[in-house]
């Protein structure tokens, strides 16, 4: 289950105005607690290394290789990868995809470059974008994409429809890549294509397919097979909101459950969790005890797991 934002905000704040200590706004609350929470998450990966080194721990509790794993299962995705013809490459997913941002052009004739208006520079950056024409999947090196623009290469033709879709990109790791759901591609770095390509024992096929990783993008080998192909991969946390709506006439911020997103890590990091956005708060309102107490509470906490 999910740790509410609005339980963790408003403990962060009753400990900072005990004692008149501050205030930390929903803006940096949200920045913060984001930080905060991805911070946990990647802490997840030292603790599994640093545990497999150590005997096994079989306790039906105890044992924190298969805690660890609970929490990263949370993340665990499974999706189809798109074939971008024009670059021979597979699109990874993008994970999370409840919100695409999309906009549609029509083609002017003799002009390479179009504005934004319902896509902000802020949603491009985040996000993986994919350009249509007519239907039709560009490659990624057929246009550039500057802050809330889209230039193109060679001008579209006049009257082309052009859709622009960003898709917010939570990806975070590849786990296993598989084709048709029954065979996983064994990856290879590129310096080995030319030995595996010149032994008939070892070349790809459909049968022995590989696969490159470079630039966020999958390269399967045979050439011939251009679907079908499925990974296992982490996405990152969501992004933590605490959104608010300020009643009319009032001063101060209402917690809105509307728009709002809950941390997503395991509840038994709560107070893990507050007591880093402590440790940040006390360098936003500029308190050293703050920063003191919470820095050896945090201390203590990575001391406990990795023991």
């Amino acid at each position: 289950m999910a740790i509410n934002v609005n339980t963790v905000y408003r403990t962060v704040l009753l400990i900072l105005n005990k004692e008149q200590r501050g205030m930390l706004t929903p803006d940096e609350f949200n920045k913060v607690a984001t930080q905060v929470q991805l911070e946990i998450f990647e802490g997840y990966f030292n603790t599994l290394d640093l545990q497999v080194r150590k005997p096994d721990n079989i306790t039906e509790y105890g044992d924190k290789i298969k805690n660890t794993n609970q929490d990263i299962s949370i993340f665990k995705e499974y999706g189809d990868c798109t074939f971008n013809a024009g670059e021979g490459k597979f699109i990874l997913p993008t994970g999370n995809n409840n919100s695409v941002y999309s906009q549609t052009f029509t083609g002017v004739a003799g002009q390479s470059s179009y504005t934004f208006t319902s896509i902000s520079a802020a949603q491009l950056l985040e996000s993986t974008v994919y350009v249509y024409i007519d239907n039709i999947l560009q490659p990624t090196n057929a246009y550039i994409v500057s802050g809330s623009s889209i230039t193109f290469n060679a001008s579209p033709s006049s009257g082309s429809s052009i859709l622009v879709n960003a898709k917010p990109n939570n990806f975070y790791t590849l786990g296993s890549v598989f084709y048709k759901d029954e065979k996983e591609l064994q990856l290879v770095q590129r310096n080995e294509l030319p030995y595996l390509k010149g032994n008939p024992l070892v070349a790809p096929s459909i049968s022995y397919p590989v696969f490159l990783y470079e630039n966020n993008k999958i390269q399967v080998l045979p050439s011939a097979i251009t679907s079908d192909i499925t990974i296992s991969y982490l996405r990152k946390p969501m992004d933590v909101r605490w959104n608010f709506t300020v009643p009319t006439g009032q001063a101060y911020y209402s917690y809105s459950p509307t728009g709002s997103i809950d941390f997503e890590i395991s509840k038994k990091e709560q107070s893990n969790i507050v007591t880093r956005i402590l440790l940040y708060a006390g360098v936003v309102v500029k308190d050293p005890s703050i920063i003191q107490v919470a820095q050896q509470q945090v201390q203590a906490e990575t001391i406990k797991e990795t023991l």
